[in-house]
């Protein structure tokens, strides 16, 4: 009986270790593709030329706040 259940154990274990080798081949290749896609895109992010910032508007002439506040009675 002990040593059946020493057998199982060691099947067990085995396709337990089977089992994370293959999810941790699977998780670094995932982590590679994600840190290559960031890559790329911060390489077509800076190939991009930044637009241009627009004109502020034409301003007419400034008046002072002080100067209406005192224009009126």
């Amino acid at each position: 009986m002990t040593v059946a259940l020493a057998l199982v154990s060691l099947i067990v274990a085995l396709v337990a270790l089977f089992l994370v080798r293959q999810q941790s081949r699977k998780l670094a290749q995932v982590t590679e593709m994600y840190w290559q896609l960031r890559y790329d895109h911060g390489e077509l992010k800076a190939s991009l030329a930044p637009e241009s910032p627009a004109a502020p508007p034409p301003v007419s002439g400034f008046v002072p706040l002080a100067s209406i506040k005192r224009s009126k009675p």
